[in-house]
């Protein structure tokens, strides 16, 4: 099943569509996203190389064995390459990347710049959780990733229990190894910013390794169903799948928010062709997301009218109450 809607991909969007079906094209687009996002990392006063190689003397492999679940199937969408990445989310480099990225990716998002974009960006997105949702007792964090929303989450509604659920088990790895620091109140190498203001009473979150379509988890047994920048990476079957098992493991009277890219803004309509090219390199269902119809699929999944909120120039908050 899918629902399009707009007339994404345009001619520019087209264009770079069938320049990176070209492999050696794709594979240079790929490589230069990545420099241009580790010189952005420098330029905010994020180390990029020197904190990754802290994190890289962890023993990863023990933390890895206590998250993973071994028969769990990958779907075929998600054996792919992400964000530069040839074995996408499915390895170390990815995993112990994720921080120092979303604060390069994010430190642009308004105009004044700098390395508080990412929190900024995460607490527009709680602000409008707290004004428009009751607080909520149970909180499933999907495609929760090393858990920086997952934590952020937590400080928001910190009487919460917390699960953080995600495809891979490398993030989880690392999510799993920050909880510790978070309730011991140990700042570390690339997790000083993150971990800054430690909250050692709370109960630490649950991590489980699952697919947010298929989670195992009960029926009806949260709250709040929260998606932080997970359904731009999504095919349109797996995002209807997702907002379906939302809906079963939802109480009566509980809500769905998704924090997500806004395929609305003046942002992406007036993006210069050479950095869409390097956009659409490191996100293989970009179109699919773009001409999602989400208002009306979250309606067929069981969900009233969605209220949808822009909380950056180039992001939108989605929030909808179980009907």
């Amino acid at each position: 099943m899918t629902a399009a809607t707009t007339d994404f991909p345009n001619v520019a969007s087209r264009l770079v569509n069938g320049i990176l079906s070209i492999p050696p094209v794709y594979n240079l687009a790929k490589r230069q996203a990545r420099q241009m996002m580790i010189k952005r990392a420098n330029s905010i006063g994020v180390d990029w190389l020197q904190e990754v190689e802290n994190l890289k003397a962890k023993p990863w492999e023990a933390k890895l064995a206590a998250v993973q679940n071994p028969t769990l199937t990958y779907p075929d969408y998600y054996v792919t390459s992400f964000h530069a990445y040839s074995e996408g989310n499915l390895g170390w480099e990815p995993a112990l990347e994720v921080e120092v990225a979303a604060h390069a990716v994010h430190a642009r998002i308004w105009q004044e710049g700098a390395a508080d974009g990412d929190a900024r960006l995460r607490q527009s997105y709680h602000d409008i959780l707290k004004a428009s949702i009751p607080a909520p007792t149970t909180i499933l964090d999907i495609g929760c990733s090393v858990g920086m929303s997952t934590f952020a989450l937590q400080a928001t509604f910190p009487t919460a229990e917390i699960t953080g659920l995600d495809l891979s088990p490398y993030f989880l790895a690392v999510a799993h190894d920050r909880t510790q620091a978070w309730v011991n109140a140990e700042n570390y190498g690339v997790q000083s910013r993150f971990l800054s203001h430690p909250q050692t009473s709370l109960k630490p979150p649950t991590w489980v390794h699952a697919a947010a379509e298929a989670t195992g988890l009960a029926d009806r047994s949260f709250d709040l169903v929260s998606a932080f920048l997970i359904f731009h990476e999504l095919p349109q079957t797996a995002a209807i799948a997702i907002l379906h098992e939302a809906r079963r493991l939802l109480r009566p009277g509980g809500h769905l928010a998704i924090m997500e890219m806004n395929p609305r803004s003046e942002v992406y309509a007036k993006m210069p062709p050479y950095i869409l090219t390097l956009l659409k390199s490191t996100e293989p269902y970009l179109d699919q997301y773009f001409t999602l119809d989400i208002e009306r699929v979250i309606q067929e999944a069981g969900f009233e009218a969605p209220i949808i909120t822009c909380n950056s120039p180039r992001h939108r908050t989605i929030v909808a109450k179980v009907r």
